[in-house]
C-alpha cells in the first residue's frame, strides 16, 4: 500500500511512516519545518522522501495520515482533500498495525518512552520485537511476535489501541487542552486498561492510578500494599540500583544506568512485563546493564568547561525528576535549568507546579513560548514572563542572544523542552570550547 505522512518529522508520525516502511509500504510525506531535527533520522536512513512544497503529485491509491498540528485549513490538508484522497488519524493506522501482533501498549502521562525503551531493548536482547517509541524511533518485520509501542493518551490517541498486555505507568492532570478534567483523563485510562486483551501492569503507588475501575493488574511501586514492591533503591553518579520482591519472596536484585527513582519505577514495570512473557531472569539483568535510553532522555552532551545535559521534560513533573536527578548525579555542581516552552496552555493550568519545579534548580532561564498546535491571539498575556515575573530565580532567555551564559563555569545546565532545542545546545557548546 501507499502512505502519505503530513507532518512525518513529527515524533509519532515519523515513527509511524518508519514502521510503514519497514512493513512493505511505499510512503513519503510532507512536514512545514525544513531543517534538520532528530526525529527524521530513521527516514533519511530508510531514504523516505520528505517534501516541503505543494506541487508534487500524489498518486490516487494513497493513503493519507496526518499529524494533529496540521489542521484542516493548512495548505496540504486542504489539498488531499481536494484530490479526494483517503485521510485518516495516525492512531487509527496504528491500531491497525499492531493487531497484527501482541502488543505491548505502554501509558501513562509521564514515563511511556523511557518504559517502552526499556521493554524494547529487553526483548531485543532475547525473544526480538517490533516497536513504535514516541522518539522517532520505529521498527517491524512480520517476523516479530512481540509489537512495543508508546501508547499516547494526546487527544486520546490509545484508544484506538487493543493492546495484548498494557503498563499504566502515572497519571495526572497533562494534556488539559484535550481533556475537560483529571476525572476525563481517568477515565480514558479505564477504557484503555479495559481494551486489553490480559495483563494490566500499574503504579500502584498512585491514587489516581488505584482509583480506576479494571481487572487484571499486577500493581508496583515502593508502598508495601503492591502486588510487586520495590526495595533498597539507591541512585548513585553511575545509576540506580534495586532490588524486587513478591511478598517476602526476593525476585532479584537489577541494575540500570539512569538516575533517579522516577526510572527505576519505569524500570521495574520494564521488567515486570518481560517476566510475564516468560523472559530469562538473568537476561533481563544482562539487557538493563546495557541499556541507553531514547532520544532526548536526560542525555549527556558534553562533560568539559560545563556539563550539558539534554531531556525532553515538558510537564512540571517531569521537570522536578530531571532535576532531581541531574542535582544526584552532580552534587557539587550548580544547576542551571534552561527550559524551552512550547504549549501556552500549560502555563494557564501548571503555572505554580512549573514555579514549584524550577525551584529544584540554582537558577533557570526561559525562553518566549513556541508553540506549533496554539495560537498565541487565544492566550495573550500567557507566555514565559507569566513565570519569570513572580519566579525569583527564574528569567527570560533571548535565544537570538543568549551571551548570559558564557561567564558560567563549572555548572550542569539541564536543557529541557519537547520542542527542538538545538540551537541552544550548540551555543552551549561553543561556550564550552571557548579559553
Amino acid at each position: 500500500m501507499k502512505y502519505y505522512c503530513i507532518g512525518i518529522k513529527g515524533s509519532g508520525m515519523s515513527t509511524l511512516a518508519q514502521i510503514l516502511y519497514d512493513l512493505g509500504n511505499s510512503v513519503s510525506g510532507y512536514d512545514d519545518h525544513k531543517g534538520y531535527k532528530f526525529t527524521q533520522k530513521g527516514i533519511d536512513d530508510r531514504n523516505i522522501k520528505i517534501y516541503y512544497g505543494h506541487d508534487h503529485d500524489i498518486d490516487k491509491d494513497t493513503i493519507v495520515t496526518y499529524s494533529v498540528a496540521f489542521k484542516p485549513d493548512h495548505p496540504e490538508m486542504i489539498r488531499v482533500r481536494e484530490l479526494g484522497l483517503t485521510v485518516k488519524p495516525y492512531s487509527e493506522i496504528m491500531g491497525d498495525v499492531i493487531d497484527m501482533f501482541e502488543s505491548i501498549g505502554v501509558s501513562g502521562t509521564h514515563g511511556k518512552t523511557t518504559t517502552s525503551s526499556i521493554i524494547r531493548h529487553i526483548l531485543e536482547h532475547s525473544a526480538g520485537c517490533n516497536y513504535f517509541i514516541g522518539a522517532g524511533d520505529g521498527h517491524a518485520t512480520k517476523d516479530n511476535k512481540y509489537f512495543v509501542v508508546e501508547s499516547d493518551e494526546f487527544n486520546k490517541h490509545f484508544l484506538h489501541y487493543k493492546p495484548t498486555y498494557s503498563i499504566i505507568t502515572y497519571i495526572e492532570e497533562e494534556h488539559m487542552e484535550c481533556y475537560k478534567d483529571l476525572d476525563d483523563i481517568k477515565e480514558s485510562f479505564t477504557k484503555f486498561a479495559n481494551q486489553t486483551k490480559d495483563l494490566v501492569i500499574a503504579n500502584g503507588d498512585l491514587e489516581n492510578i488505584r482509583s480506576l475501575k479494571i481487572d487484571k493488574t499486577l500493581y508496583y511501586g515502593f508502598n508495601d500494599n503492591n502486588d510487586i514492591v520495590i526495595k533498597d533503591a539507591i541512585t548513585t553518579d553511575k545509576g540506580s540500583m534495586f532490588k524486587l520482591y513478591d511478598g517476602d519472596k526476593l525476585i532479584g536484585e537489577f541494575y540500570i544506568p539512569l538516575y533517579g527513582m522516577h526510572n527505576v519505577m519505569n524500570a521495574t514495570a520494564a521488567i515486570l512485563m518481560a517476566i510475564y512473557l516468560k523472559i530469562d531472569i538473568n537476561k533481563i539483568k544482562e539487557a538493563l546493564e546495557t541499556f541507553v535510553n531514547a532520544a532526548r532522555r536526560f542525555v549527556l552532551i558534553e562533560e568539559k568547561k560545563n556539563v550539558i545535559i539534554d531531556d525532553y521534560a515538558h510537564h512540571p513533573t517531569e521537570i522536578k525528576a530531571t532535576l532531581k536527578a541531574a542535582r544526584n548525579k552532580y552534587k557539587d555542581k550548580k544547576i542551571i535549568a534552561i527550559f524551552k516552552p512550547n504549549v501556552y496552555s500549560r502555563f494557564v493550568n501548571f503555572k505554580d507546579q512549573y514555579i514549584e519545579a524550577f525551584n529544584e534548580a540554582d537558577y533557570t532561564y526561559l525562553t518566549k513560548v513556541e508553540s506549533n498546535r496554539e495560537k498565541y491571539e487565544d492566550y495573550v498575556g500567557y507566555d514565559s514572563n507569566i513565570i519569570t515575573d513572580v519566579c525569583s530565580n527564574c528569567s527570560l532567555l533571548n535565544e537570538k542572544d543568549m551571551s548570559v551564559l558564557k561567564e558560567y563555569k563549572d555548572v550542569c545546565f539541564v536543557v529541557m523542552s519537547c520542542a527542538d532545542v538545538g540551537n541552544i545546545i550548540n551555543v552551549l557548546k561553543e561556550y564550552n570550547n571557548e579559553k
